[in-house]
């Protein structure tokens, strides 16, 4: 079901920008996004990146200790949204950095919100091609390290965020 819901072209942009990792000196890869939230217009008529909610790879490690914890902790308790994630994570074998997309929908948010958003989705999905991983969290409990790491590989995977699963 679509909603007719457009999407902005800087979520676009921020989208292009986190999967083409085209970043080359240090200053470039501090600015480089890890996470971004997007949210609908007031108008509820256009996906658009929220307002101060990001967490820029420069910032990981020096006011952000743990970057999934404050992503988590960055999402509406009463409505929804939609974010991106570059999950960095090891399997056995190696160290991978792939983007997720997230549908946040959690219990509290209002059934209207959760039906534009449930319905806008596609929407936003088709202008993020080639991602490998979708999850739709209703609430914190789907956002444990153990359910990103089932989502990114299952059992292959042994750390998330540079910490064991």
């Amino acid at each position: 079901m679509a909603s007719g819901v457009q999407v902005a072209d800087e979520v676009c942009r921020i989208f292009y920008d986190m999967k083409v990792r085209k970043c080359s000196t240090p200053e470039e890869i501090k600015k480089r996004k890890k996470a971004v939230i997007f949210c609908l217009s007031a108008d509820k008529k256009c996906i658009i990146v929220e307002e101060g909610k990001e967490i820029l790879v420069g910032d990981v490690g020096v006011t952000i200790t743990d970057p999934f914890k404050h992503f988590v902790g960055m999402l509406p308790e009463k409505d929804c949204r939609y974010a991106l994630y570059d999950a960095s994570f090891e399997t056995k074998e190696s160290r991978k950095e792939e983007l997720m997309f997230f549908l946040w929908a959690p219990e509290l948010a209002p059934l209207k919100s959760k039906m534009i958003y449930a319905s806008s989705k596609d929407a936003i999905k088709k202008k993020f091609p080639g991602i490998k991983h979708e999850c739709q969290a209703n609430g914190p409990e789907d956002l444990n390290r153990a359910c990103i790491a089932e989502k990114l590989g299952g059992s292959l995977i042994v750390a998330f965020e540079g910490c064991p699963v």
